[in-house]
Parts: structure tokens; sequence; C-alpha cells
């Protein structure tokens, strides 16, 4: 018997032969998790298919099977083939997302000090090296790379080992995460037999006390008991335990447990009773025909304004698809919505929900992962990465919020979650649902012109309709001597709506306080050295103490920040080019909106949801359960506000500066931009309290902004679908964008215009006059982490046919990508 193995190397493309051994030839099938020989080194690799003979001689054995049960179920392995050929991704880099992170190795070297009086004061690089084996010992590649980042160590640690000074040999480290024990105690007699020993349990009071306590306290307990448990019940301690077991009156064990994040959730009352509208009944009816077989299709839009209820009918969908003994699998774009999702799931489904997102220990995750594969849960709630959740009999698949960014993966492997989870609800025989207020212009095109069907959900389920918004010019307001924040209309409502008892929303789209830093004497910016955008402040600590009712919080510690790359230092207090005084800081974000906010209003309670507010684990859902709770009067926030939130005390939304995004040089920038406000706008309002949104922006003229205030969705779609015909962009045309990075501008320069001639007599040779080469040109964020960015796009009916079998190692490959930037 042969396998072909998808083995774990990073930029490995395609497939490999080997032998299985007699041993194993029982045991294993497709899917399973193997260690095997590649070159010198071991790795693992799954076993994508099994056959019964090989054109390759000389093929090694595999050496071991890891796990008796197949890691990737047969729909999991056919979606990672045809995304990997879809996405032109290394088939090993699709599967390694679907495998639990810390079960996944890749092969490491391991370098120790053999020579351990050699000095080189010639290399800073040696000298480094030879004094972090001193302090550390033996250490493996990856260890060594987060003490040198951006340093090439390893040409230094080759020339060591050729030297003799240190010796090098491969590993397979092994797997980080495994299943958790605990230590347990259970009655090992009849209650009877036990009561019979009660009397002489210890040599003085105080031992027969507490071991006659903790005896009595088991037998009481019908199962296993953590000693944690047993301790804080009885007063008794491991040696009266020991004793207890050395009579044979217990036993002393280790037993499993899983590690659930839900623990942590608290459960929310929900009625199953709630009444549907008709046009939510109408779009259940269809997805239930579905459901059962009756239609061709599998693939549903629904289309549904803020607040239409369409969390309602995903639920009820589910309840339909559990009844039939299939399990059911929902996405939502980000943990920031998980929260209030997750409650309402597990209230209707107890003890049946498992919850996957990137902020979970690798113990939870590979725990949730574990009792999915085994058939324990029905139902997999969670973020992109959920997608890959080994669910044995997948029934339905939910998309949440399909038009957001943040399913598309934008580190290599590139990929989109929402066209990976209609194809794998083709190959799973499953009914996919798509669900949006703002869905992208491809969705809807698509959903109108192939065998996607459509529902529409066009009224809110309370009696309330979508909030009005009055958009202020803030051109006006300038000219009117107002050069604050904030407009003298949303100052007003804010005010009101704080006197009322009610809850705000203030939204921008911006980080830290100031989104750049200058100096007046020589105009110099200061910027990342790595990226070269300018550099964010943000203040660490405020005090929330001013000197004066219109200044600012005054700070501790005020850094700056790039967001790109992470890069940090502190304010300077002369400029470092031309050492004047004359520091000032200009723009505005989220930091900046709170400490206005709070100058204005010091009785109100502010908070803030933004990245930096959210970095700890469980902050998202702090954060929410706070303001739901109506523990705060203002919520200001980025993009996490358009997600889907349900708040019914909001009756007033602002949007402080609605233009962000809207000038860059991206055919989809128009479009974000209104999603996004179309989503922030529809946060208010969703009770018979009404609301309203005030939305501040500098050009009021912009067809973006004029539709997202009449919330006119149908409008921007068709007045947006014709910008993109006429230019030529999707969805009348598929993109496909090459990006070559490199430390040195001239070298990226060079290979990307070497791909570009390459390129160019490829479309000329096979005839391809309908797809157009874009490029090379830099990208608009010409450098990024110490790296020069260069790309080539590739726009036609079918890009990605002009590179198959074209060699990209070096290259990032994007098919269909959400931003050209």
């Amino acid at each position: 018997m042969f396998a072909r193995l998808a083995v774990n190397i990073p930029a490995i493309s395609g497939v490999f032969d080997y032998i299985v051994p007699a041993e194993l030839a029982a045991l294993v099938q497709a899917g399973c998790l193997v260690t095997a020989p590649f070159g010198n080194q071991t790795v693992q690799g799954i076993i994508v298919e099994l056959t019964e003979s090989s054109s390759i001689p000389n093929l090694k054995p595999i050496l071991d099977l890891l796990d008796p049960a197949p890691l990737l179920t047969p729909p999991q392995l056919a979606l990672a083939m045809r995304l990997a050929d879809s996405t032109l991704n290394p088939l090993s880099a699709i599967i390694g997302m679907m495998i639990p992170t810390g079960l996944s190795q890749q092969a490491d070297v391991l370098y120790a000090l053999r020579i351990t009086d050699y000095a080189d004061p010639s290399s800073k690089v040696a000298t480094r090296l030879i004094s972090l084996f001193h302090e550390r010992g033996p250490l493996r590649g990856r260890q060594i790379d987060s003490h040198f980042a951006k340093v090439d160590w390893r040409k230094t640690a080759n020339l060591l080992v050729k030297k003799g000074v240190l010796t090098s040999k491969n590993i397979l480290p092994p797997p980080r995460v495994r299943p958790k024990q605990i230590r347990v105690a259970q009655l090992a007699v009849t209650p009877e037999a036990a009561e019979a020993e009660m009397q002489d349990l210890g040599s003085t009071k105080q031992t027969q006390a507490r071991r006659e306590a903790a005896l009595r306290f088991l037998i009481q307990q019908p199962v296993p008991v953590n000693l944690s448990w047993v301790y804080a019940q009885t007063g008794c301690n491991i040696s009266d335990l020991q004793e207890l077991e050395e009579r044979g009156l217990i036993r002393l064990f280790e037993n499993e447990i899983f590690r659930d994040p839900l623990e942590r959730i608290e459960k929310q009352e929900t009625s199953n009773e709630l009444l549907l509208t008709p046009e939510q009944n109408a779009a259940l009816e269809d997805i239930k025909l579905a459901l059962s077989s009756l239609v061709t299709y599998n693939s549903f839009l629904l289309y549904g304004v803020t607040g239409s209820g369409k969390t309602e009918i995903y639920l009820r969908a589910a309840e339909e698809v559990l009844k039939s003994g299939k399990q059911a699998m929902i996405l939502v774009p980000e943990i920031a919505l998980t929260p209030q999702a997750v409650r309402r799931f597990v209230s209707r489904f107890p003890g049946q929900v498992g919850l996957v997102h990137s902020k979970l220990s690798e113990g939870e995750r590979y725990d949730t992962w574990r009792r999915a594969r085994d058939g324990k849960l029905n139902v997999i709630i969670g973020a992109r990465s959920a997608l890959f959740s080994p669910l044995p009999d997948i029934g339905l698949i939910v998309v949440d919020e399909c038009h957001d960014s943040s399913y598309y993966q934008s580190e290599p492997p590139y990929y989109n979650a929402v066209t990976a989870a209609e194809e794998y609800a083709r190959l799973c025989g499953a009914v996919c649902v798509l669900g949006s207020a703002t869905p992208t212009v491809e969705q809807r095109y698509i959903a109108e012109h192939d065998h996607i069907q459509k529902l529409e959900l066009p009224n809110r389920v309370t009696d309330s309709n979508l909030p009005p918004v009055q958009v202020v010019d803030m051109r006006e307001e300038l000219k009117n001597g107002n050069r604050g924040v904030f407009s003298r209309v949303l100052s007003e409502s804010l005010a009101e709506v704080i006197s009322r008892g009610e809850q705000a929303i203030v939204y921008l789209n911006r980080r830290g306080s100031a989104t750049y830093i200058f100096c007046r004497d020589c105009g110099n910016t200061l910027k990342c050295p790595n990226c070269e955008t300018p550099l964010t402040l943000h203040n660490d600590i405020p005090t929330n103490k001013a000197k004066s009712a219109n200044q600012l919080p005054i700070t501790n510690h005020q850094s700056l920040l790039c967001h790109r790359c992470g890069y940090t230092r502190q304010m300077p207090k002369t400029c470092p080019t031309c050492g004047g005084n004359q520091i000032r800081e200009y723009g505005l974000g989220s930091e900046r909106v709170e400490a206005e906010i709070k100058s204005m209003f010091p009785q109100a309670r502010t908070l803030r949801w933004d990245w930096d507010t959210t970095r700890q684990k469980d902050a998202h859902e702090i954060i929410l359960t706070h303001f739901a709770n109506h523990q705060a009067d203002i919520l200001v926030g980025t993009q996490m506000l358009a997600k889907g939130l349900d708040l019914p005390l909001v009756t007033l939304v602002g949007i402080v500066l609605a233009d962000v995004g809207l000038n860059l040089p991206d055919p989809f920038a128009s479009e974000r931009v209104f999603q996004t406000l179309t989503q922030v706008a529809g946060r208010a309002g969703r009770s018979s309290r009404g609301g309203k949104v005030i939305m501040q922006t500098f050009a009021p003229e912009n067809y973006a902004l004029q539709f997202a205030a009449g919330h006119d969705v149908n409008g921007f779609y068709e007045r947006e679908l014709e910008y993109r015909r006429q230019l030529g962009y999707p969805p009348f045309a598929r993109l496909v964008r090459l990006e070559y990075r490199n430390a040195d501008n001239a070298k990226a320069e060079e290979e990307a215009r070497k791909m570009a001639d390459k390129l160019k007599v490829r479309l000329e040779a096979e005839g391809r006059r309908q797809t157009e080469l874009i490029g090379p040109v830099p990208c608009f964020f010409a450098k990024e982490n110490g790296e020069y960015r260069w790309q080539v796009v590739l726009r036609g009916p079918d890009p990605t046919a002009v590179l198959k079998d074209l060699r990209l190692n070096d290259w990032r490959v994007e098919v269909d990508p959400i931003n050209i930037l």
C-alpha cells in the first residue's frame, strides 16, 4: 500500500508518495497525521490519498501514525485540494489551517555549544549566539529567531557548525497540546464498608476528623471528584487521601477534563415563542425546503436591513438541521460579535455549542476541535477559522455579515472564508446562508445572475424604522468658528441623550490621539523607520485630570506607534532632524475623541472599544457587557462598532468623520466606507425609543456618503455596479495580485519587472487578449516592516490560468483580493 502525503513544510507544494509499512496498513486512512522522512529531516504529514501503486522508485516508508483517528474528514480534504487549486496556495499550507494550533509541528534544527571557550570579537552575531547558548543551553532555530529580530543569524550559525564550535541536528518537536488531566478521588468500596472503617482513620483527633470528613464527602459523590474540591469541602490534605488509598477505601487517579471557553459565558434566558414577521417566515420556509433537499439550489443570500431579525432565522434553521441529526456551523466576522451571538445559541442549544476564535488558548481550541471531531458538539460558532472544525455531518453553514473584510485572510495562505464556506457546503451536501444588510457588489451580482437565491427582509422586526441620518458639513462648522471635534448639533444631541438616561455610540475609524507628528520649524513628519508611514500618537496612561474644561486629560506617558508593523518610540521633546522644539500633533483618533467627551461631559460614563483596549483575553466581552448592562453612557470605538451589535438603549450614533478611507487609491474603497457607515448607523434606534444618526463630513456631496445617509443600499449598488462596469473591475472581471517584498528597493523593483515581462510573454503566447497586466508599480503602502513592496495585478476573465505551473516561490499571490493597496 502507498500513501500520498502533504508534508508540513512551508512553501512546499504538491504531494509526495511513501510506502505504508505492513504494521500500519490496517490503521492508516486518508486524513491521518503521520511522521515521515523528508530529505535529512523528519516531518509531519497528512495522508491525502491511499493508492495500490506508485510510479516513483525507491520510496521511503512512513515512520509513525500520530493519531489513530483521521484529523481531517473527507469533505475537509476535498476542500483543501479545491482551495489550494483555486487560491494558488501550497496544499500543505491550506491543510495546516485545518489542524489545531499546537498539534501541528514543523521540522526544526537543534543547536548546541560544543566549544565553550570560543570567542570571535570580529563578529557581533557570533558573540551574541555564543552568549545566548551559555545562558540558555541548547536551542531550536525558532527559539533563536525570537532573540534575533531581523538578523540573519543562520549564516553565522552554519559557519560555527563548520568550525566545530556548534553542533546541529534536525528534530521534530513534540506537539505542544495534549488532553488535560486532573487528579481525582473516588470511593473504592461500598458505602457500608467505608462506614465500618470510619472510627479508626487517624492517631489524633484532628487527623481523624479530616479523614472522616473526606471519606463521608466521597461517599456522597457518585462520580470522581477533583482533589482541589475535596480539599476545599473537607479541609483534608494529600497525605490524608494517600492514607485512605493505602487502606483500599478510595482510589486516586488521573481524569481527563475539557477546557471549555463557554464556562465563562453567561447564559441568557430567551424565548422560543418569538413571532416571526411574514418576511422572516417566507425566508425560513425557503431555507427549510433546501434543507429537506426538495430544491436544487443550496446557497442563499439573506439580504435584510439592520435589525430585521436575521439571527432568529439562523437559530431556527439550525434547529431544523439538528432535528435531522446533522450539525450547523455559524461564522461571525470577528470575536467582537461573538459574545452576543454565542449567548443566543448557547441558550437555544445548551450543551451542544462549541466556540472557536483566535483569542482562545491552544488547549481550549484543541479540546473544542476534539469534541467536534468526536461528534459531541452540534453547533460550532466562531470567526473565520471555525470553518475548519471537523464536524462529521454538516447540514448548515451560516456566514453572518458576509460582506465583512475580516473573512479574508490577509496573510499567507490567502483565502476568503465566504467563498470557502460556499464551496464547503457544496462538498458536504449542506445549505449555505450568507447574511448581510450590505452585501458586497459581487455577492449581490452573483445572487441576481447565478444559482444563489436571494431572500429579502426589508423591515425591522420592531415597530421602529431605520433611524434618520443628519449630515453635517464640517466646512460650514469651520466657517462659523467651530474648530472642535464635534459639531454643535452632535454636542447638543449627546447632552440630550445623557440627560434622558439613554446611550450613545460615537464612531471614528482611526485609533490613537493624533494621526501624525510634525515639526513646525523644519516641516519634518515623524515616520516609522520600517514602513515609512507617519507614526500615530497614543496616550498610554490617562489620568483624566485636566487643567481646565477646554483641555485634554494629562497623560503620564505618550508613545508613537506604527499601526502597520508595531514599531514604537517615545514622543520626542525636540525634532530629530533640526533639533527644534516646535513639535505638534495633528489629526484625530479614538483616544482623542474619548478624551474630548470626558472633558465635555465629565458626569458621563465613557468606554472606548478599539484594538488598543481589547488586546487582553475576554476584553471584548467585558466592554460589551458593561455597555449592554448600562454601566456606561457613551461607547467610543472604531470599526468594531459596525459588527451587528444589538443594543436597545442606543438612541444616538455620532459619526465623527465619515470621510476616513474614502480617498484611498483602491477600486473597493467607496464600497467599504458605505458598508461601514450603513452598519454603524444601524446600531441606533433598535427599540421603540427610536433614534437618530449624525454624520460629520468634509465631503457631503460624495455618492457613497449620500447613499449611506439615506440607507439606500439599492441605489449604491446600482451606481457602484455601473462604475465597476466602466472600469472593468469585479464582478465584470477577476483580479490576481502578485506582490514581491525585499529589503532592497532596487531588487524588489527588478524582480517585479522580470515577472511582468514573463507574464506579458505568456499572455501574448496564449492569445489572452481579454487579460490585462497592471504594473509593475510600488504598492500604496510602499514599505512595510523593513521591506519594500512591489506589485503586479492581472485583470481578466480567468487570471489564475495564466499563473498555472509558474514558479512563484518568493511571491505573495492573492486571488480575488479585497483591496489592491
